[in-house]
């Protein structure tokens, strides 16, 4: 059993912000009815890296769910959504804000349709505010909501995460913001509502002390590079043939590491005891450390500490991630087949449940592949099915 099983979610929007949410939910059974364009679908299915046509990242983003294909920019296909809408528990969209309204189809619209929806709204600064109406893709919300500043070295140009964490942070709020909503309604006499979730704020929901520091001392936290500023040791270290991230900063995690790398002057320090006065020294420390990592290869490293059980890890490329006995036993690499024919390894199912895992449970359909079908379960007849084909106002 899955613990979404009986969820229906429309999801509107395209690329990452709304469809990773989509996606999540899907994982764990929810029926998820993917609302592409007529021409050319989610713009995702040509991103990156293609095989057979179509990215390879579109495999894993929109696996567990069915696409209808449609053009929200015509009165017929507005009346489309409108009837899935009543049978639907969930609405997720990561349009512009007010390009549903522009369409009939805003909250105020769907709710009347169907009290009981729960709407997540994913933008880049949220429905209301002063930058409501600007672009705000994920990059934007990373500088925004601090994040950037951070990354990378004092006095370089900062650099991004290498991924789009702010579209998935947003997604991951987005989420759990359903999830909230959905118990609410269920316990609370069955209305829906809105959830509104803005980039650069799910960005700075996850900055740790960032404004409390600025707020107590006026401190504005710098770029640090590979350590973490106030934390010691936290930091990456290089070895004879490579590098290895070290976390030694727990008092009694600290101890065991000066005794591995033979300072026990340094694990026996009354000073260095507690973390503020590691961070007093923290260079000093990060000096005894390298002395001791540059001697060593990675895998010397890694082992002496983890039989000494420090917190420690080489890093990892995707080869690595691939080939870690440790991914594999956890199920973090599945192997599905695509529709298209080919087999592809794809990222296993995040969080684990122990009664009501989520799953693999269908490929990422091809452009329009269950229009019909949705369609007919909703009431369409086979007639007005084919005349809306003609018209090219569903694929």
């Amino acid at each position: 059993m899955q613990v979404l099983k009986n969820i229906r979610v429309i999801e509107l929007g395209q690329l990452i912000g709304g469809p990773f949410c989509g996606k999540t939910l899907g994982d764990f059974g929810a029926d998820v009815i993917r609302v592409e364009s007529v021409n050319g679908g989610d713009p995702l299915r040509r991103w990156r890296l293609l095989k057979d046509g179509t990215s390879v990242w579109w495999q894993v983003q929109s696996k567990n769910k069915r696409s209808l294909a449609v053009d929200l920019h015509t009165g017929e296909g507005q009346e489309i959504v409108r009837r899935l809408v009543e049978r639907a528990d969930v609405v997720i969209e990561n349009f512009t804000p007010g390009t549903l309204e522009k369409w009939g189809l805003g909250w105020d619209a769907l709710s009347t349709i169907n009290p009981r929806l729960v709407m997540l709204r994913v933008s880049g600064f949220g429905q209301d505010g002063p930058y409501r109406d600007k672009p705000g893709f994920g990059a934007m919300a990373e500088a925004m909501g601090g994040l950037r500043y951070l990354t990378g070295e004092p006095g370089r140009i900062p650099v991004r995460t290498g991924t789009s964490i702010g579209d998935t942070l947003g997604a991951l709020h987005g989420a759990i913001g359903i999830l909230l909503a959905l118990y609410h309604r269920d316990v609370n006499g069955g209305k829906g509502q809105v959830i509104d979730v803005a980039l650069y704020e799910a960005v700075f929901n996850c900055m740790d002390s960032l404004l409390p520091e600025y707020s107590a001392f006026g401190i504005t936290r710098e770029p640090a590079g590979s350590s973490l500023p106030g934390i010691a040791p936290s930091n990456a270290y290089r070895c004879a043939d490579g590098i290895v991230l070290i976390a030694g900063n727990a008092d009694s995690i600290f101890r065991r590491l000066m005794t591995t790398i033979g300072r026990t002057d340094l694990a026996n320090d009354p000073t260095l005891a507690a973390n503020d006065g590691r961070v007093a020294r923290a260079h000093e420390i990060d000096s005894a450390i390298s002395d001791w990592t540059l001697e060593l290869s990675v895998k010397a490293a890694l082992c002496a500490l983890d039989e000494a059980g420090v917190p420690a890890s080489k890093i990892y490329t995707i080869e690595d991630i691939s080939n870690d006995p440790h991914f594999r036993a956890r199920g973090m690499i599945q192997r599905i087949r695509t529709r298209a024919g080919f087999d592809l390894d794809i990222p296993g199912v995040v969080p684990r449940l122990s009664a009501t895992p989520g799953a693999f449970r269908s490929a990422a359909p091809d452009l329009g592949a269950d229009t019909t079908e949705i369609l007919l379960s909703h009431g369409f007849s086979p007639e007005r099915i084919a005349t809306l084909r003609r018209e090219k106002i569903i694929r």
